[in-house]
């Protein structure tokens, strides 16, 4: 169901760095209502080091990002983004499991996408894009269907883009609304032990069933 390509692996040991990939299956999961507790407690957590330079995994990302074209100042990856936000007091409250991911990737500054597994399609790979890939986003407000750049790194099914830049924006068709109650977090680390995060991850979830499944 899943497959990381060794072009993708191999491009970022070309800039000095390892990723891991874990995949958090979770079935009858259940949702709701957040009252953001879950977040202002990773806030906490992270403490003074949200609002200081990037540390070593952040910047590993942003090697990585201009590895295969992507400028990290403008499109930064998505817990560098989350982060940010967290410093300035704005992190957004969604619903208890887009909550409960988003608090693991401030706690522990790891991006993590959550995609609806119902939605997707055939495989789930992560791989360089040929470019021709339709990406089902909004833009100023409106739906529109985009196409990544040729050789950008992409997490897509056999329909098309589900994340664009890796780990920077994830696709409207495969994301995770309160319907769900089968999804996949696509927990993503660089020269990083990731197993504390998906451990939390679990934790926080509400489901009958979780399994965690290493892809790289």
């Amino acid at each position: 169901m899943f497959a990381i390509a060794d072009e993708v692996l191999d491009l970022c040991r070309s800039v000095g760095h390892e990723a891991t990939v874990l995949a958090v299956l979770a079935d009858g999961l259940r949702n709701g209502p957040s009252d953001g507790a879950v977040l202002h407690r990773a806030v906490a957590a992270a403490g003074d080091g949200l609002g200081q330079p990037l540390d070593a995994p952040l910047q590993a990302w942003r090697d990585v990002y201009r590895a295969f074209g992507a400028k990290p100042q403008r499109t930064p990856c998505s817990a560098e983004a989350l982060r940010k936000r967290a410093a300035r007091g704005d992190v957004p409250v969604i619903d208890r499991i887009v909550d409960a991911y988003n608090a693991v990737s401030i706690r522990f500054a790891v991006p993590i996408g959550g995609e609806d597994r119902a939605a997707l399609v055939g495989t789930e790979r992560l791989v360089l894009a040929a470019g021709d890939e339709p990406f089902d986003t909004v833009k100023e407000g409106a739906p529109v269907v985009e196409t990544p750049e040729p050789g950008e790194v992409i997490w897509r099914d056999d329909l098309g883009v589900t994340c664009r830049r890796w780990n920077w924006r994830q696709g409207r068709r495969t994301a995770i609304t309160a319907a769900t109650t089968s999804a996949v977090f696509l927990l993503e680390g660089l020269d990083t032990d990731l197993a504390p995060a998906a451990e939390m991850l679990a934790d926080l979830l509400d489901a009958d069933s979780i399994t965690v499944q290493r892809l790289a």
